[in-house]
Parts: structure tokens; sequence; C-alpha cells
């Protein structure tokens, strides 16, 4: 069997780690890939958004089927693309994938399925947006409508700085074309947590809870970015919870979505804000999240390509997904100055060294170049350890982020702070 990755980040790393484990052993190829992906799979020097040149690949190839990591191809309609070639793969169409790329039509989902959620209103003329903040409540939440690599969320604390996220998003286009529409939203004070499910479009299958970090700086400050580091499963992510998560929130948007004709299908990522016990969804995701998926697929028992050919064929409901009880804590090592300017090219040191070794270390923004692996992106790499307790799992984690090293290397020291006392 052939299988197709598309991406070349941690979660893409993550998946064609977890797909080579299955004892069916699948032949796999990824695009791009990258210096940690190669020694696993055969990297194809195919953009992500690419999909004529992905699809030739396919149809060539023979490939069996494509997993899509990341958000930009599916948006651009990469499944629908696919199917319209009869060629199977794994992520949900073009239409459903609104429930991301559009936070405005996300937010028209929610109230059709009464998913609990902060108030929030649409705009697209900046006037209009800058009128409407004079009255809001502090602090409150400016959010880019399209796709801005988790960096278009702002949370501002002044009027003076909402009003500056709003013309940076829609006069200055700093997050481009995501920006032209904001969302001004209701501010939520709680906790955060992810909860992923599997879904053919009909049956779910929750995944583990995960809690991410946004934030770059340690004790979650400075400014947001795609995500520092994660953990699995959150104790937030009581069992109790988790159940009304699939009742109330994931169960719902999935049916309220198949019966609009648009049915979800591939991994569905529910961002929640959890205020005195109770679950408001900040965020649909149309993918595996990064670094979730860092933490979540080392943890699950059934074979991965057992459950993405269940969700392409329409039987979920017909397989049992079983999981580990063991814990993982993953570490983003990130290049010096991101999520702003950053430079690439400086080599990777300790990646062989026993620390290393006895821990999961996935590859985001890395190239080999004269048999040397330099960084080449801001999100540089994923450290996950694990361990029967989150305590043991974020030692092994911060065991081997000691042992590697890059030039402007920087990395919070305080993951998993909310579940584990330091």
């Amino acid at each position: 069997m052939k299988i197709l990755v598309v991406g070349g980040g941690g979660r893409e790393h993550t998946i064609v780690w977890k797909l080579a484990q299955s004892p069916r052993k699948p032949v796999l190829f990824c695009a791009p890939g990258n210096a940690g992906i190669e020694s696993m799979a055969t990297c194809v020097p195919i953009k992500t958004d690419d999909i004529a040149a992905l699809k030739d690949f396919v149809i060539r190839e023979q490939i069996d089927f494509t997993v899509v990591g990341p958000e930009a191809p599916l948006a651009l309609g990469i499944v629908d693309e696919f199917r319209r070639a009869k060629l199977k793969i794994f992520g949900p169409t073009k239409n459903a994938a609104r429930l991301e790329a559009s936070k405005t039509f996300s937010k028209g989902m929610m109230a059709q399925a009464k998913i609990p959620t902060a108030r929030a209103k649409s705009f697209d003329r900046v006037a209009e947006a800058l009128a409407y903040l004079e009255q809001h409540e502090l602090p409150v939440v400016i959010k880019a409508d399209g796709l801005a690599q988790g960096k278009g969320v702002i949370i501002a604390t002044t009027r003076e700085q909402a009003c500056e996220a709003v013309v940076d998003a829609m006069e200055k286009g700093v997050f481009g074309q995501a920006g032209k529409q904001v969302l001004i939203e209701q501010f939520l004070n709680g906790e955060e947590l992810t909860i992923m499910a599997f879904t053919d479009g009909q049956s779910i299958v929750p995944m583990l809870p995960a809690q991410d970090h946004k934030r770059v700086g340690d004790g979650d400050t400075g400014l947001n970015t795609g995500g520092m580091g994660a953990y699995c499963p959150a104790p937030l992510g009581t069992p109790a919870l988790r159940e009304h998560v699939a009742r109330a929130v994931l169960q719902p948007i999935v049916e309220t979505m198949s019966r609009l004709g648009s049915p979800f299908q591939g991994v569905l990522y529910a961002g929640l804000m959890v205020v005195n016990g109770m679950p408001y969804v900040l965020e649909f995701n149309a993918r595996m999240g990064d670094p979730e998926t860092q933490v979540v697929l080392p943890l699950l028992k059934t074979d991965l390509l057992d459950v993405i050919e269940a969700v392409i064929e329409h039987r979920l409901d017909q397989l049992r997904v079983e999981w580990h009880h063991d814990t993982a804590v993953c570490v983003v090592m990130t290049s010096g100055g991101y999520p702003g300017q950053y430079q690439n090219g400086f080599p990777l040191h300790g990646l062989q060294s026993e620390a290393a070794t006895h821990a999961l270390v996935f590859h985001a923004g890395t190239v080999r170049k004269n048999d040397a692996v330099v960084t080449a992106g801001g999100r540089v790499l994923g450290i996950t350890g694990q361990g029967a307790t989150l305590k043991e799992a974020q030692a092994e984690a911060y065991k081997a982020v000691s042992a590697i090293s890059f030039e402007g290397c920087h990395y919070r020291k305080d993951i998993a702070h909310r579940a584990v006392t330091f």
C-alpha cells in the first residue's frame, strides 16, 4: 500500500512516524517533507498548495490514498479535486473546511448547531469595526477571519490596542487577505483545552484531551504563536467534560454540516475555553493541531492506518479505537525572533545524543544541506517526552531539549505548567 502525506511540519512528521508503525508496512511518501521525515518516507519536492502537481504525482505513482496535514490545501479544495479524479483522500471538502477557513462562517454554523461560544460580530469595513469597539467591554478579542497560521488572534486589554489590531489587520494587511474581514469577539476568562475527533461525516471518535501553549514566553506572556508546546492527556479534560463536548459540541456540528450538504470527513479540532466547568468553542479547525498531534498520536494504540481507512470508507462506527494510558509532553524549539523576524540556515547539534534518542524528536522547520540538518522555519523541532505521569513525560522532554542546540534557539521552560507543580 502506498500513502502520500501532504505537508512538511511537525504534525506531518508525527503522522508519517505513526503510519510507519503500522503492521501493514505501507510505503510512505511526503510532500514536501523535511529532514526528519526523509528517514521514514520518500520526500517529494511539491508544495502543499500545488494541488495539480500533487494530483499528477498520486496518479503517476498509483498512491492508494492521501492524508492532508495542513489547512491551506484543504481550504483550496484539494479534497474536492482528488475526489473528482476518483482518488482516495483523508480530509474535509473545501466547503466543510470553511469551519476553519472563515471564522464568520464557523460562528454561523455554531449558531445553527446551538453550540456554546463567545458573542461575536463580523466586520468588513474599518470605520464600522472601530465604532463598534467604542462600546465594547474590555478585554476584547480581535480575530482575522481567514487563515493566519495561528497568529491572527489579538487579545486587547485597552481600546487603543483593539483599534490598532483592527487597523493592522484591515488596512495595513499584516495578515494578508485573511485580515480583510475581522471578528470582534467577547473575551472569555477560563482555561483552554483542545479535543480533536476523527469523523466520517456521521460518527465521531474523540481523541484524548490536550492543552496547547500559544504564547511565546514563559508564564503565557508575549505574542501568540502557532504553538510552543502541548501535553496530553490534560487533567482539565475529565471524562465527564469529554463526554459533554462529544454530545454538545462535536456531534451537533458534524450533524449540522451533514444536514446542510457539506459532511465533514477527517479530523475535526475543537479549540475550547472552559469557564467554570463549562466548555465554549473558541474555534474549529479542519485538521489535526500542531503541536497537539505530537502528544496525541503517540498515545494512540489503534493502527492509525485502520482509523484513516475507516473514515474514508464511512465505517468509523465499526472500529474500536483504543489509547495508551501513559502521558506525553511536547516542547517546541524555535528560531530566535519567532513569531517575528528570524534567520534560517543554522546547523542543529545534538540530534544523535543519548538524551535526544530517548525522546521523540519531530522535525518542523528543517532541511538537509551538505549532509547537515539546518533550520528552515520559525518552529524548528517538537521534542516529545513520554512517561507514566505528566511530570515524568515533562522531564524526558526537557532532558532531550537540553541536549539539542542551534544558534538563536528559543523554547519555553514551563510547558505543562498548569498540570505539573514545579
